[in-house]
Formats: C-alpha cells, structure tokens, sequence
C-alpha cells in the first residue's frame, strides 16, 4: 500500500508542530531542530515540515512506497506517461535512507516517488567525491535529460532553491 508524501518548508518549527499536531490530533513520529514528520493512517499520508527550505509552503507531493516492488510500479508508470525521471537510487535525506526517484508533472510540480530503508540520525550523509546527483547535490541538466533544480528535483519550471529535499 502506498502513502501520499506532502513536504513543506515553514519559518517557525515549534508553531507549525503546535498546529499541525492539533489540525492532526496526533503528535509527530519524528521531531529534529529542522524537521518534524507525521505518519498519519487517516488519512494515510506522510506529512513533513522543515526550516531547510525558501519561501514558507509546499515543497514537493510524493508516495511513499511499503515495498520495492511498488515503487518499481511507480517508476513504470512514471516512464509510461513520457515524463522526465530523475533516478537517485538508494540516498539519504530527510533523516532516512531511502531509494528514489523523481518526475515533474506538466506544470513543474515535483514528485518525488520513494521507498524508505531505514532512519539515519541526520538530515542528509554527503555524497562520495564526484557525485553530483541526488535531492540535496547541486546539478543541473537539461530538461531533455530530466533537468534538475540546484536541489536536485527535476523540474519543468522552477521550483523552490536548494538546501531542501524531502
């Protein structure tokens, strides 16, 4: 069964975790000083919030997949509806080591489709030398070759600048 990911960046961490833990009945699964998530079964979504973006609202919408097998689903679909796909493979961020990939949707919206490993006790590990990919690397391509925001997303238009990702 898949879950809907939504990410937002807002200003203030504590008040946001205040609202939304009230808006949720629920307290979040996971706090850090940048970050707080919510791993709702009603509705079955996983919400995020984190200080690590730009402009205070909604960073990118995704599924979170319960097995490998449905984001291999996912990535089939992706491909089938002619999008431009940007594979990270297995990746750390957002406290978690997860395999992933991302699509654009026609109006710039990124997707980002993904499977989590397992939790990490920080918010990204770097990268080895020389890679340059990834949702929190600084790369560019174009949009041919599924382009990618400075935060790694790919993009149609742009989208919010880097330092952010899930």
């Amino acid at each position: 069964m898949k879950r809907f990911h939504v990410h937002a960046h807002v200003e203030d961490l504590p008040a946001s975790i205040a609202f939304y833990s009230k808006l949720f009945a629920a307290e979040p699964s996971r706090v850090e000083s940048d970050y707080a998530k919510w791993m709702l079964d009603d509705p079955r979504i996983n919400f995020a919030i984190s200080t690590r973006g730009g402009t205070p609202g909604v960073d990118h919408l995704g599924f979170q997949t319960d097995t490998a097998e449905e984001l291999v689903e996912l990535k089939a679909r992706a491909r089938a509806a002619d999008m431009a796909l940007l594979d990270e493979g297995a990746t750390s961020c957002c406290y978690a080591r997860s395999e992933k990939h991302w699509i654009t949707d026609p109006q710039g919206i990124p997707w980002e489709h993904f499977h989590t490993l397992g939790d990490i006790p920080v918010f990204g590990e770097p990268k080895p030398a020389g890679d340059t990919g990834g949702c929190c690397a600084a790369n560019t391509t174009t949009p041919a070759t599924a382009a990618a925001t400075p935060s790694g997303k790919p993009v149609g238009i742009a989208v919010k600048p880097a330092s952010a990702c899930c």
